[in-house]
């Protein structure tokens, strides 16, 4: 099945700006604590440093995001397979960004999924990151309001499954940290 549509939208706002709009990140870190991610792989809390000064690090942040409206009556499972393409895709689309601006640093679109065709994340393992020239931290993982920020800067509301349904669309959000 194909896709019926996908909007691109982008904002730039201030790595100071986002911080005090959109970021709590004790809020964030205990919503993480209900995910399976939590402390399961390199990208998600709990972090060994601190969150507030790796943001501080940039001083632009441009967030880039992608509404994908799915065909009526498709099934859950090629839904999901049609969000990973398209994640891979975005993630392609970030680090080509980030090449050509030099000092950048993408945020994926939702958590790592790098080493999901091999054993998974080493993390458990206690081992480290085998790509950490690859892996990349979510915005939400790093305490930031996905819901909000889509909302407020790029006027798009998130839906939501509901009794095993997908939703009519699913929004996608990353973003590239700039110097």
């Amino acid at each position: 099945m194909e896709i019926c549509k996908i909007e691109r939208f982008q904002k730039e706002i201030g790595v100071s700006d986002y911080l005090e709009g959109y970021v709590a990140v004790e809020e964030f870190l205990e919503y993480c604590k209900a995910c399976p991610n939590y402390d399961a792989t390199w990208s998600c809390p709990p972090f060994d440093f601190d969150v507030e000064g790796y943001w501080k690090q940039f001083s632009r942040l441009l967030v880039i995001a992608r509404k994908i409206y799915l065909p009526d009556g498709i099934s859950q499972e090629e839904g999901f397979r049609i969000l990973g393409d398209l994640k891979s895709e975005m993630t392609r689309e970030l680090f080509e960004m980030e090449a050509t601006n030099p000092g950048s640093v993408s945020l994926s679109a939702g958590s790592c999924s790098i080493c999901r065709n091999e054993s998974g994340c080493t993390r458990p393992a206690g081992q480290p990151c085998r790509y950490p020239q690859t892996m990349r931290y979510s915005i939400e993982a790093l305490g930031g309001n996905v819901g909000l920020t889509v909302q407020k800067l790029l006027g798009l509301q998130l839906e939501w499954m509901e009794d095993g349904k997908l939703p009519s669309y699913f929004v996608l959000a990353g973003g590239l940290l700039m110097p």
